[in-house]
């Protein structure tokens, strides 16, 4: 059955991680008749083997082999991101297709390579965002042409965690600065308002540990080339009290405000409540729309130049916190 089921797989596929991410990308592939998971290798040899077993493949001791296998077409990477570039590049120079979860690279440097080594190659690059596909941000596309001209957006995603979990999330090498680890708070911004002038931001964290911190605060302001004024509110941990996660437009002829998984479109005093559409899926969605990019040449809904933007002001981002200074994005991309 085995021997029948790859003779129809078109798209073979290494999958490098095994945390919750990694288990979306495995159950979305071994459901998809067009694709075929070979091997699978993580951080700890109990974890793969584990992972491995529920999906009936082979565990593998490292992803240097992993990318190296000739009968592997599509290296899937969700591991921590400190790793991305690195395995991305391998992987692209080994003559593979790529997924990468969101950020490409910790270094702007290292992601304009990757994508233009893409290109070189021709192979797929592709960094998932997903927070693009969901309800929220469709919601959102739906109703900004009614607010008129825009003048603010805040976006805010606050977790109290107490205590703070001891894990790959709270370590500035692993994660990265915030808003590059959490790329996606910036990257909606960037999607739905176009391209930035100017950065500022603050961030603090609480440490009392040397390998981990408590708690972290960044928050962000972005000047819009169009006038917009956005502000990124990302943070997490022990000192932190009361959990946020709110987005909100406003316009010259009305606003938008989504607060969990409820949004209003407020105008002239009328409130108009709006359906977010469910999160869940989106991972599967995602993969979907790859193996149709593979197989059939479908375009993708997101271009690994859309995500390198983005990364590039979040970067502008982690260079005004540890300045103080106001980062102008045209001087970012001469530099």
């Amino acid at each position: 059955m085995r021997a029948a089921f790859l003779e129809k797989a078109s798209v073979r596929v290494g999958l490098i991680g095994t945390g919750y991410v990694a288990k979306l990308r495995a159950e979305a592939f071994v459901h998809d008749e067009r694709s075929l998971l070979l091997a699978i290798v993580g951080n700890t040899k109990e974890k793969t083997a584990a992972l491995a077993c529920d999906y009936q493949t082979e565990a593998m001791s490292s992803w240097q082999e992993l990318v190296e296998r000739e009968d592997i077409d599509l290296v899937v990477i969700c591991n921590v991101n400190r790793d991305h570039g690195a395995i991305a590049k391998k992987a692209l120079q080994a003559g593979k297709h790529v997924i990468v979860e969101y950020p490409l690279s910790l270094d702007v440097v290292e992601a304009e390579e990757l994508v233009a080594l893409a290109k070189a190659q021709n192979k797929l690059l592709h960094v998932e965002h997903i927070e693009l596909l969901g309800g929220l941000h469709l919601a959102l596309k739906q109703y900004l042409p009614q607010l008129g001209g825009l003048f603010y957006v805040r976006y805010s995603t606050i977790k109290p965690e107490h205590p703070a979990p001891r894990k790959w999330t709270f370590n500035h090498e692993l994660f990265g600065f915030p808003l590059m680890g959490a790329l996606s708070r910036l990257h909606r911004f960037t999607d739905l308002f176009g391209e930035v002038t100017t950065v500022n931001c603050h961030q603090r964290f609480w440490q009392t540990e040397t390998e981990y911190y408590q708690s972290c605060l960044c928050i962000s302001q972005l000047c819009f080339n169009n006038g917009l004024l956005g502000q990124v509110v990302y943070g997490k941990g022990e000192t932190l009290w009361q959990a946020e996660r709110k987005f909100e437009v406003h316009g010259e002829n009305g606003g938008l405000i989504f607060e969990g998984d409820k949004g209003v479109l407020i105008e002239n005093g009328k409130t108009t409540p709006i359906e977010v559409g469910t999160k869940r899926g989106l991972f599967a969605k995602d993969t979907n729309m790859v193996l149709d990019c593979l197989l059939n040449g479908t375009p993708l809904y997101v271009t690994p130049e859309a995500s390198l933007y983005t990364l590039k002001v979040a970067d502008a981002a982690r260079q005004a916190a540890e300045t103080g200074l106001t980062m102008y994005m045209n001087h970012v991309d001469d530099a």
